[in-house]
């Protein structure tokens, strides 16, 4: 009768970490699958250095070693409307053809999405 309660005592024990441990794979699971927004994708490539770069010439809020050969991104809102100020990431030679900006767009740097996620992180500044 021991041996039998032993057993069903492991039995118990081993389900219920079993259950345990399963339900902490799904809560950890699903944190990981917590989609970005398009500001959050924005600013990881804003801050990207293989990417956006923005931080290399412009100073951002938040961003570490920022540059100072380019206007600092704060208020953004206020400087340009939305529309305006992706034209000038994707493609800054349109109102300046001596623009130091790399027109991320046509050189392939950023996709279309890439820069309308940049956008959105920095028209929120």
């Amino acid at each position: 009768m021991r041996n039998y309660m032993k057993v069903a005592i492991t039995t118990v024990s081993t389900l219920t970490l079993a259950g345990v441990l399963g339900l902490t794979a799904n809560i950890a699971s699903a944190e990981e699958k917590k989609e970005m927004t398009l500001a959050e994708k924005g600013q990881a490539l804003a801050f990207d250095r293989k990417k956006g770069n923005c931080l290399a010439c412009h100073m951002i809020p938040g961003g570490d070693m920022a540059g100072t050969i380019a206007p600092p991104l704060i208020a953004m809102k206020a400087r340009f409307k939305k529309e305006a100020l992706r034209a000038q990431i994707a493609e800054p030679r349109t109102k300046n053809p001596n623009s130091m900006m790399p027109p991320f767009e046509a050189h392939g740097v950023l996709s279309g999405e890439e820069i309308d996620a940049v956008v959105e992180y920095v028209h929120g500044l």
